[in-house]
């Protein structure tokens, strides 16, 4: 099925993504390079309807940041502090339950929950988190912890990272984050993360998880160092482990926010290299079924138009975010449902509620806290 009306050199490479046939990691880096941005949103989005319809969906969630205390410096990170600063946070248990019990209230389905490497808290803790925050109601997600969090998890328990993952399932942990992929070249990843996981490392601790059963996401933070042939690279790792394992839910590309960090970047990524780099993610990726275009980075008016640029997922409703505004997103702190509902209505697509899993929300009313003993 043939869109183009002017024939380009990048025009076949369209034909053969619309015909369903996998395109190499040269053939995307070429259609990056040659293929104009108007064609590679029909494309694109040819591609998410045939998966996903005109459906597009949001979460409503909570973020919570246990802590930004870390033991690493990675220099693209402006949330990460030492003890010795004075803008550091560590929340206890019990102000985490607070914060859930009153974001379940207002009808979130999930916490999203990710902190630094905390040079000092016990094993317990993190344990005792999850315990108690899926004690408030069963059917509460928990998606906790990047990567880097599980490999600090499994020295500080003294457990293998197999080991580690079984016990926080145990616990309440319903999904892995995707955060902390960066960019998987390893000569990019010293400049911007240096002492961080490597990337085989990354998609071990991915792997094992989908092994035992579990869902995760994956991120490519882009915009800063890299070149657009790091970019395919970071994606045609993602997808041989989408081959392995089908256990990503979906894929979410984030804009680089140049604010508070020690990468020399000048200007972040432009609303059209954006675009770009969603809609060759959706050609790319054809193993998965999801693609978010993140609007605490885009911004909410550049995720509504990434919607018909292979988009199909605008995430969450998401209260109080930090690690993005604290590197200068000047996005709001949160969205209502109904102005999620309401943006993706104005992009043309129709809205639905997901949960952690991609699925749609059935309403029943919101989930509440079990009452608490005195």
């Amino acid at each position: 099925m043939n869109f183009f009306l002017e024939k380009s050199p990048a025009s076949g490479l369209l034909d053969k993504a619309l015909d369903g046939q996998r395109l190499s990691a040269a053939e995307a880096a070429e259609l990056y390079h040659t293929a104009s941005l108007n064609d590679l949103g029909i494309t694109a989005n040819t591609l998410c309807e045939r998966r996903n319809g005109k459906k597009a969906t949001y979460i409503v969630n909570r973020y919570i940041n246990y802590s930004n205390y870390c033991i690493l410096s990675c220099q693209f990170c402006a949330f990460s502090k030492k003890k010795r600063d004075r803008d550091g946070f560590q929340l206890s248990i019990d102000d985490m339950v607070r914060k859930a019990t009153e974001a379940l209230e207002i009808g979130i389905t999930e916490l999203h929950i990710v902190g630094g490497l905390h040079p000092s808290l016990p094993f317990s803790y993190y344990l005792d988190m999850l315990k108690a925050l899926k004690s408030l109601n069963p059917d509460l997600r928990l998606k906790c912890f990047t990567a880097i969090e599980i490999h600090h998890l499994a020295w500080l328990a003294k457990k293998t990272i197999p080991q580690l993952l079984a016990e926080l399932q145990e616990a309440g942990l319903d999904s892995l984050t995707g955060g902390g992929a960066e960019i998987f070249n390893p000569e990019v990843r010293k400049k911007i993360a240096i002492g961080k996981e490597s990337a085989e490392e990354y998609l071990d601790v991915h792997r094992t998880w989908h092994e035992m059963g579990g869902r995760s996401t994956c991120t490519m933070l882009f915009g800063h160092l890299e070149t657009v042939g790091h970019r395919i690279e970071h994606l045609e790792m993602l997808r041989q482990l989408q081959d392995e394992t089908g256990g990503f839910t979906g894929f979410i590309p984030l804009a680089y926010q140049p604010d508070n960090n020690l990468i020399p970047v000048k200007y972040p990524p432009t609303g059209s290299e954006s675009l770009k780099t969603i809609a060759i993610s959706r050609i790319m990726l054809d193993n998965f079924d999801h693609i978010t275009a993140y609007w605490v980075g885009l911004g909410t008016s550049l995720a509504q138009v990434a919607l018909n640029y292979g988009a199909d997922d605008l995430h969450g409703t998401i209260l109080e975010e930090k690690i993005f505004h604290m590197a200068g997103a000047s996005s709001p702190q949160q969205q209502t449902e109904a102005s999620m509902r309401k943006a993706i209505a104005e992009a043309g697509k129709i809205p639905v509620q997901r949960d952690t899993f991609y699925d749609p929300v059935r309403k029943k009313g919101a989930l509440h806290a079990e009452p608490q003993m005195a």
